[in-house]
């Protein structure tokens, strides 16, 4: 048991978590549909913040957290578990002094994994882009949201073959878009268990408190550094739009060299192009570059 626990995570406060009215209304929505007894799945695109929104609402309910990420390679026994080692028993009798008898045997030893973990103690299940694990490797976790029964495998020595869900059980998904590469489109039977919340970009107070709680600028640097990447992101002209994360690299990378953000300097300006111009432009297109670069030199100019 202390092995199996191990794997779980203690819920506790985030480091520089923000709350604005815009985050409050998100966790609060959440906690209601699991609170009513449906998982929750933030669906959204790279760098919004879903695993620190899903950890944080997992933090709201109180109880130990298990962490799961998504994998190509996973299969069941990934989720569940399975036959890990030996198991070896050895017994000396000198019960008679000039006779030595020794019995040994060995038995295959069987380790629950995180799902089974998080099912059977009734922890909080966090699977962080989910979709990237082939669908058949998630089958089980059908029975585990709509019947609360995880079919375990016949071989799980001394156990029985279903395990009765954990009342105090809770899940908490995410994924990217399904048009994102390196992701399996995920049942329809499973995503019917679940409430899926389609997370935009957060409003301009809400990146702004972000940005500033990360990199330690003063409030009107940050301001400046996130209406450039705003409107860069609603110029319509990028392939991916700039996150938040865009941001907050930049803000941190200032914060770091002690640069100010003005647009007469130089440094300010490249930073923000090799930020910008790489995580809305990821084929290499020259030409697509070079629009970027000149629409990221006018909003320089325009807002710091």
């Amino acid at each position: 048991m202390i092995a199996e626990l191990t794997t779980a995570l203690e819920p506790c406060p985030l480091p520089n978590f923000v709350e604005t009215g815009f985050i409050q209304d998100l966790t609060y929505r959440a906690l209601a549909y699991i609170e009513a007894g449906f998982p929750v799945h933030f669906r959204g695109t790279s760098g919004i913040g879903k695993t620190t929104l899903a950890m944080h609402v997992a933090g709201k309910l109180g109880r130990p957290v298990v962490l799961i990420h998504g994998d190509a390679e996973f299969t069941t026994s990934d989720l569940v578990g399975g036959e890990n080692g030996y198991r070896m028993r050895k017994v000396i009798d000198r019960f008679v002094s000039r006779v030595l008898k020794v019995e040994e045997d060995m038995t295959k030893r069987w380790v629950d994994n995180r799902l089974t973990v998080a099912c059977k103690y009734g922890f909080t299940l966090i699977y962080d882009e989910f979709t990237r694990s082939r669908p058949e490797a998630n089958n089980v976790l059908l029975s585990v949201l709509q019947e609360g029964v995880m079919d375990m495998p016949a071989n799980r020595c001394g156990e029985d073959n279903y395990l009765q869900v954990h009342p105090d059980f809770r899940a908490i998904f995410t994924s990217n878009p399904e048009e994102y590469a390196g992701v399996h489109r995920s049942q329809d039977a499973l995503r019917d268990r679940m409430v899926t919340m389609d997370l935009d970009y957060f409003d301009e107070e809400t990146e702004v408190v972000i940005t500033k709680a990360k990199s330690g600028l003063p409030h009107k640097e940050v301001e400046k550094i996130v209406k450039i990447v705003r409107a860069l992101r609603e110029s319509g002209k990028c392939d991916f739009g700039p996150t938040p994360r865009g941001s907050i690299m930049i803000a941190k990378t200032l914060n770091v060299l002690n640069v100010p953000v003005r647009a007469n300097n130089v440094v300010f300006r490249d930073i923000c192009q090799d930020v910008l111009a790489s995580e809305t432009c990821r084929d290499r297109n020259k030409s697509i570059q070079s629009d970027i670069k000149a629409i990221l030199d006018t909003l320089i100019n325009q807002f710091s």
